[in-house]
């Protein structure tokens, strides 16, 4: 009788377009409803299964979010998208859209944080010590010049929004990716010290936070361009990061530049 009863008002919940006053979707029922087994309690295997299913319609819902964050942050622009648009163009509820994200901000990085945090975990699991530092750092930035590059549009506006982010719910997957970045760089620097192709007497930490910088610069730089080459964007990096490192291993410890030994310095003869 009981497990009559549930079935009924959970089949009659699926006719229901919205719940009253909240503009929540009804659909998100499914997240809540039990699964009831022969003798009036929850069955183990249908229950597993409603758990299989939740977990889908929840991917879902993330991704017709993101999709419609993204379709209008392009269209109206990031300042005159609102909210309330997002949530009705992704067919969920404000207070389902809210579950993921604070606000218009955060939403910009739950469209990216996924596929950011794959990218560096793939280029972290992929350095190797003995590879040059450059190649090393450009294996590094280059799947994210490509990612960024997809998207020029979005990408300008992400990384405008991106300064001073430090609140929100997506914020601290976006912190951790950017400092697994960082220490990523900080190995590179390090494999390249233990070699000696770096000898400036600087912690390795320090250098490879040069590196990031002069790749967040030119990121910028040639996302500003109207149709951004990859090709040409990563060779101007390159170029950047070529003439870090040479001032990054023009030094040692107690060496002064321009005093080679075995060499006698040039004298200059003073004009009377």
């Amino acid at each position: 009788m009981i497990k009559k009863l549930i079935a009924g008002i959970y089949e009659h919940a699926h006719f229901v377009v919205k719940r009253v006053g909240l503009g929540q979707k009804c659909s998100d029922i499914e997240d809540v409803c039990p699964a009831i087994s022969d003798e009036g309690r929850p069955s183990v295997h249908t229950a597993t299964l409603r758990s299989g299913l939740r977990e889908r319609n929840k991917l879902e819902k993330v991704r017709r979010i993101k999709q419609a964050a993204s379709e209008l942050f392009i269209e109206k622009g990031f300042d005159d998208a609102t909210t309330r648009e997002i949530a009705a163009r992704a067919d969920v509820g404000m207070g389902t859209l809210f579950l993921y994200a604070d606000n218009k901000r955060d939403l910009l990085f739950l469209i990216a944080n996924d596929e950011l945090a794959a990218i560096i975990d793939k280029a972290v699991g992929a350095f190797r010590t003995d590879k040059s530092v450059l190649k090393s750092l450009i294996g590094a930035f280059a799947p994210i010049y490509t990612y960024f590059g997809t998207q020029p549009a979005l990408s300008r506006i992400t990384l405008r929004e991106m300064t001073f982010y430090d609140s929100g719910r997506q914020a601290k997957r976006f912190h951790a990716s950017r400092e697994r970045l960082i220490g990523l760089l900080t190995r590179i620097i390090e494999a390249g010290q233990g070699r000696g192709d770096i000898t400036r007497a600087e912690r390795a930490e320090f250098i490879g936070w040069i590196a990031f910088c002069i790749y967040q610069v030119e990121l910028r730089r040639w996302l500003t361009s109207e149709n951004p080459d990859l090709t040409s964007g990563i060779k101007r990096l390159e170029r950047a990061l070529k003439l870090y490192l040479a001032g990054a291993g023009t030094s040692k410890p107690g060496h002064v530049a321009g005093n080679h030994p075995g060499k006698r310095r040039r004298q200059i003869t003073p004009v009377s």
